[in-house]
């Protein structure tokens, strides 16, 4: 067996962020080749995610990456088994860069395309490898969304304290109301969905399979009522379920005496203009 000098392992755990024993143990059985070497531990991170596969990732951290230019926001969850390891330096470190993945990546959405996104000719894989060594957990992409404008807009975004949940959401305007003001607002609803967790942005957004169920749980509270009543009864129900539950026409968060839509129209007036909400993503881990 080659020796391995101390000066090799060193390098090779700068070049890793692995252990020592870790790094001069893949030195021995590789007789002292780098490369081989880091592949070996990258198996190793292999070999822990086969292990752990049935294992739960109900903890992690999210992060939210913003262009130069503001006009691309990338939002992604790196998720753990334990809240312990996602609070790691380790950790916390790959959720950063997964943000920069994010960003760089050319679709919205999507695991599998944030996967095929390559930095530096690295692929996030390679990185969440290396954590999976460090951690001995079970260390994963969680859920991904990007968003771009093409036109007058802003895009808002807001992450929880605890970097458990967050959102981003997207505000197209006229051209003369894109204002630091309507950047704030937009902010501020990102918050209010946070909190919240509104369904759509408007009635026309929910899906017409999720209010027919809706239209039958109503039915079967009010059963044995005049059937002339039950339909105005019904309508009313769902009437009452949509004011709650889209967006635009929520309390405003911070003004509870306004709607999200009468604050955004106020705001855009103010500065000049017009300005409706185009959608909004809702992530949150576990």
């Amino acid at each position: 067996m080659a020796e391995i000098n101390a000066a090799t392992v060193v390098k090779l755990r700068k070049m890793s962020g692995q252990g020592m024993m870790d790094c001069k143990k893949a030195l021995e059985e590789t007789g002292g080749d780098l490369e081989k070497a880091m592949e070996t531990l990258r198996k190793k991170g292999l070999a822990t995610l086969a292990k752990r596969a049935d294992r739960e990732t109900t903890e992690g951290r999210l992060v939210c990456k913003r262009s130069a230019d503001g006009k691309t926001v990338a939002m992604a969850s790196l998720c753990s088994e334990t809240d312990f390891v996602s609070r790691s330096d380790d950790f916390i470190a790959a959720a950063e860069k997964l943000g920069d993945y994010a960003l760089a990546c050319t679709a919205d959405s999507g695991v599998e395309n944030l996967g095929a996104t390559v930095i530096g000719g690295r692929a996030f894989s390679d990185i969440n490898h290396e954590v999976v060594s460090k951690t001995g957990e079970k260390v994963g992409v969680g859920d991904f969304v990007r968003y771009s404008l093409s036109g007058p807009g802003v895009i808002g975004s807001y992450v929880h304290f605890n970097y458990k949940v967050g959102t981003i959401v997207q505000i197209e305007t006229s051209g003369d109301a894109v204002s630091a003001a309507i950047q704030v607002l937009a902010t501020d609803i990102a918050m209010h969905v946070t909190a919240l967790k509104p369904i759509a942005v408007d009635k026309d957004g929910v899906d017409p399979a999720f209010l027919l169920k809706e239209r039958e749980i109503a039915a079967e509270l009010v059963k044995g009522k005049p059937a002339n009543m039950i339909d105005k009864i019904v309508d009313g129900k769902i009437a009452k379920f949509l004011k709650e539950n889209c967006l635009v026409d929520q309390p405003f968060v911070k003004d509870d005496t306004k709607s999200v839509a009468q604050m955004l129209a106020d705001t855009a007036k103010a500065a000049g203009g017009t300005a409706k909400i185009r959608r909004f993503a809702r992530i949150e881990i576990g």
